[in-house]
């Protein structure tokens, strides 16, 4: 793992364990200063993509995959947690790389509210979905992620991780009393969307897993994106 990286992961690690620390110290003003920690914690990477000398159509190509991955979550709204977004994230980061999944994964939680619903669990699942993205590229010279298993066991893992990191928008936004009863019993009832999700992310990832990443890795190698 490269210094830059880690650096990256420690901001994150830290804002996470900052948001966490202010539910139980000053819950407050907790859901203004959660969307606060969570936007300073995502900007950097807007940023550093601002300033990098990208080409056009790899600027069209992260656009389109952050399309993909927003759009097909439209349909599957009916059956919750159950959708390809997450797969898409994965595969792209695999293939592109962690700062390159990140944006992806934010990006396509913020399109496809604008379908779904906006509102204060955006920034969470924009965070959550980035940070998908953002270790999965990171992992990708790794030899289990370069194998079918690894890859499935990866997706599970990032579906309950998911649900669990987002949990914390519902937790402070609409039960009121913060306490650790109440974030007990949040966890137990999004059991059932936490397990849909880690299974509809093992269920792409074994069918078309393979697949996309050979497209992907081939669109990459033919224009020399993201090199």
């Amino acid at each position: 793992m490269s210094k830059h990286n880690a650096a990256i992961i420690g901001v994150c690690l830290t804002m996470v364990g900052a948001l966490a620390y202010l539910s139980f110290v000053n819950a407050r003003h907790f859901l203004w200063v959660s969307i606060l920690i969570l936007t300073v914690t995502m900007l950097p990477f807007y940023i550093r993509f601002e300033k990098k000398a990208f080409a056009s159509r790899e600027i069209v190509f992260i656009a389109v995959l952050a399309a993909i991955a927003a759009v097909s979550r439209v349909p599957f709204s009916v059956l919750p947690s159950i959708q390809p977004t997450s797969f898409v994230i994965i595969v792209s980061a695999l293939v592109l790389g962690g700062e390159a999944g990140f944006l992806i994964g934010a990006t396509a939680a913020l399109v496809s509210n604008l379908f779904l619903g906006q509102g204060p669990w955006t920034l969470w699942q924009m965070c959550g979905w980035g940070l998908m993205g953002l270790i999965a590229g990171m992992l990708r010279n790794y030899t289990f992620m370069q194998k079918h298993i690894g890859r499935i066991m990866f997706g599970i893992i990032a579906g309950f991780v998911f649900g669990w990191f987002t949990n914390i928008s519902v937790f402070i936004t609409f039960l009121g009393e913060l306490t650790w009863q109440t974030l007990l019993l949040t966890y137990v009832t999004s059991f059932y969307f936490d397990l849909a999700h880690a299974a509809s992310n093992a269920f792409f990832l074994a069918v078309f897993g393979r697949q996309w990443i050979k497209i992907l890795t081939r669109f990459k190698g033919k224009y020399g994106l993201l090199e």
